[in-house]
């Protein structure tokens, strides 16, 4: 070794000075276009997720490759085509958005990455994009504000199927939920009180995606405490994992920070498929009931969606609002998601940097 290279002076460089933190946010996932083609691709790797539809593979694949979507495709298509924008679907558009702002507030010791649970892109390619950053921690946002098994579990999954080969694993920490978030809760509440200062409304919905009861049943590790009743009118270590109960817990918080009074709401589950009974009530089963009551105007929210999608828009916003009308109520409007709005940026980056709060 020559006496130059020994002259050469060492990198005093600390590792709290070069480390960085990868942050991959995601969400469910969406077709690449409104094609039948593209359709059925989507529905085909999102339905033959187990953790989605919890069946046995083989009666699985036979329903969902020779019933659903050969036949539904055509008619999701068609949906897909009225929500598509200009630039491409809306739950991709504001994920990018999200994206790019909170790159920007996070700053330089953070690497930010869009992945979707299902289609492009993908988490696979975008752990692989984290891989070559060289970071001491990846932090994993799913952007379900409650857990359930089939969302929030099957990102955990297809994370850990990716990373389980690598040969260097730098921490990796999930975030569970933050439906509790001040910052989460206030997001929607500022929506909703815009709209109650338009508007007098006599009631207010709460509608969040449905699960299957058997998955709820499943996730209760009691074995004895979910009976899909009063046992979601409190959320503690019990039932703490429990869907349901998040979402009612969800909507006590929002109905709290509203000043909605008891009596003027509704928590209520959408979206279910097939004939096998799934979390209650439903919400196409209130929208009646509640007529029938007289209410004639009704603020809508979908809290179980961080950004504007096919459940939010055309489920919520338009086939309800049709289904109100006809049962004899006059206004209903939906609030819209918190998108890429700066309260739902300063959220996340709460989440990312305070993992206590």
């Amino acid at each position: 070794m020559s006496t130059t290279t020994l002259a050469q002076p060492f990198d005093t460089t600390t590792l709290d000075e070069v480390r960085k933190t990868g942050v991959l946010i995601v969400n469910l996932g969406t077709p690449d276009s409104p094609s039948v083609p593209d359709v059925r691709k989507y529905l085909r790797q999102f339905l033959m997720d187990e953790r989605v539809i919890d069946i046995p593979y083989l009666n699985r694949w036979f329903l969902i490759n020779l019933i659903i979507a050969p036949f539904r495709a055509p008619k999701s298509a068609k949906v897909y085509q009225q929500l598509w924008k200009p630039d491409g679907s809306p739950l991709k558009t504001y994920g990018y958005s999200v994206k790019d702002k909170l790159q920007k507030v996070l700053g330089n010791d953070y690497v930010v990455e869009l992945a979707m649970r299902y289609q492009n892109p993908s988490i696979e390619k975008a752990l692989t994009a984290l891989r070559k950053e060289c970071l001491t921690e990846i932090i994993v946002v799913p952007f379900f504000p409650q857990y359930a098994s089939a969302s929030t579990g099957s990102v955990y999954k297809e994370v850990m199927r990716v990373v389980k080969d690598w040969e260097v694993l730098p921490e990796i920490r999930f975030v569970n939920r933050f439906l509790e978030h001040p910052k989460f809760i206030k997001g929607f509440v500022d929506l909703g009180k815009k709209y109650m200062a338009q508007h007098d409304y006599d009631h207010f919905v709460f509608s969040y995606h449905g699960l299957p009861e058997r998955q709820i049943t499943k996730g209760d590790v009691t074995g004895s405490f979910c009976q899909f009743g009063s046992c979601c009118d409190k959320l503690d270590h019990r039932n703490q994992h429990c869907y349901r109960a998040q979402c009612f817990e969800t909507t006590r918080l929002l109905v709290k920070g509203m000043g909605i009074p008891e009596g003027k709401y509704t928590t209520c589950f959408q979206s279910r498929l097939g004939k096998n009974p799934w979390i209650k009530p439903y919400t196409d089963e209130v929208i009646p009931e509640l007529t029938k009551k007289g209410v004639k105007s009704a603020l809508a929210f979908s809290p179980a969606f961080v950004a504007d999608c096919l459940e939010t828009t055309i489920e919520v916003g338009e086939e309800y609002k049709e289904m109100f009308e006809k049962e004899g109520g006059v206004h209903w409007q939906l609030v819209e998601s918190l998108n890429d709005s700066d309260i739902w940026v300063e959220c996340l980056e709460d989440i990312i940097k305070n993992p206590a709060a």
